[in-house]
């Protein structure tokens, strides 16, 4: 189930178990998908994650730091045998049921499906960098709705063929737009209940984004570690290379591709969830890619390698050619690049550029978790509308 360059299952990125749920849809391999559509309280693991159970009890992702890895599996092969969507929940705060010290201090509720067809118009439109929201009944006293149906919506709200599920009903669909968008602007996946003409339906409205693009442009051997750890923490990795001879897989062998770049070309790679690193070690292949990517790209996240003195020559030949920096683009360039976590190791400026792009992509500022007020984690509140 899991690829050698992907590291161990357990920790396998998001990207990794959509590539494998897809695979096993495609070959009719019988797995179970859980996902956890609620939490109440504290959890290893928010609203959205999820975990492919196979038969043998292989599974891909995680969706609790380990404590209820057992169970799950034991519940995933009753969903393999009766073939019945279900939801489980977990109160992780009865010692009695689940010992002591587990440390969640949470309740979670974790819907459980057998693989079918029903996310791989999903699937699809992600791999085309389209972001899609699945809508999904976790509970229902409307004899109309079964718990399991389902419906997928594209970036503007329109259905995408889901097969093997039966649809939500169309206007209760409608009700959960205003919903929906609100949510895709925010970010997150959470509950929402309805009421209809004959009960109520609780709907999962998971918000699936695309997987974001790690670019890292140059081919010197401080690639390598950061292609690594990018990949390993859920980026799609792509090397472009200013030197032909590099750009081969064999030299950079996590990247997910590795392609012979002109500096000016590196737009080509990127779109807005894209973050690039700036690294060739060469001035001017480096002016070249940062402008170009300034210029002509919304990469929200320019990284470049090397301490302010360099940046400032690079902004005067800028100016000398007469592109001035506005003051937005000047936001979105990181230099000197990466988090102050000490350490000048090459796997420790990896993790420090790593991290320091993960952190933006999630809106974060880097800082210790003991200095953070409130829950470590977001908490989606369900829209009102």
């Amino acid at each position: 189930m899991s690829d050698p360059t992907e590291f161990d299952p357990w920790s396998a990125s998001t990207a990794t178990l959509y590539r494998e749920l897809r695979r096993r849809v495609a070959d009719d391999d019988l797995a179970v998908l859980a996902t956890i559509v609620d939490v109440e309280g504290s959890a290893y693991r928010r609203p959205g994650a999820k975990m492919l159970v196979s038969p043998s009890n292989e599974n891909l992702g995680a969706i609790t730091a380990g404590c209820l890895e057992g169970p799950v599996a034991d519940i995933a092969a009753q969903v393999l045998e009766d073939g019945q969507v279900r939801v489980e929940t977990f109160d992780l705060m009865d010692d009695t049921q689940w010992g002591l010290g587990l440390g969640c201090n949470g309740i979670v509720d974790i819907l459980l499906e057998p693989i079918d067809g029903s996310l791989d118009g999903g699937l699809a439109a992600l791999e085309e960098r389209d972001p899609v929201t699945v809508l999904t009944a976790v509970n229902s006293t409307d004899s109309a709705v079964s718990i399991g149906d389902r419906t997928l919506l594209d970036a503007i709200g329109d259905p995408i063929p889901a097969e093997d599920r039966e649809s939500l009903p169309d206007e209760l669909v409608a009700s959960l737009r205003p919903a929906v968008g609100e949510l895709r602007s925010d970010g997150g996946s959470t509950v929402i209940e309805r009421r209809t003409d004959n009960g109520s339906v609780t709907i999962f409205v998971d918000c699936l984004e695309p997987i974001p693009r790690l670019l890292l442009f140059g081919s010197q051997n401080d690639v390598l570690p950061i292609s690594r750890l990018g990949r390993q923490v859920g980026f799609k990795v792509i090397v472009a290379s200013p030197r032909g001879a590099q750009a081969s897989t064999e030299a950079f062998p996590h990247a997910h591709e590795v392609v012979a770049s002109h500096p000016t070309d590196v737009k080509d790679h990127a779109d807005e969830l894209t973050y690039a690193v700036v690294m060739s070690h060469n001035i001017i292949d480096d002016r070249l890619a940062l402008k170009t990517l300034l210029k002509e790209t919304a990469v929200p996240y320019i990284g470049l390698m090397g301490p302010r003195e360099r940046f400032e020559e690079l902004r005067e030949e800028l100016s000398s050619e007469g592109t001035e920096l506005t003051a937005d683009q000047l936001e979105r360039v990181s230099t000197p690049v990466g988090l102050d976590i000490g350490g000048g190791e090459p796997v420790h400026i990896a993790l420090s550029i790593v991290s320091e792009v993960l952190a933006v992509h999630n809106g974060r500022s880097g800082g210790r978790l003991k200095d953070v007020e409130g829950p470590i984690h977001d908490r989606v509140t369900p829209p009102s509308s």
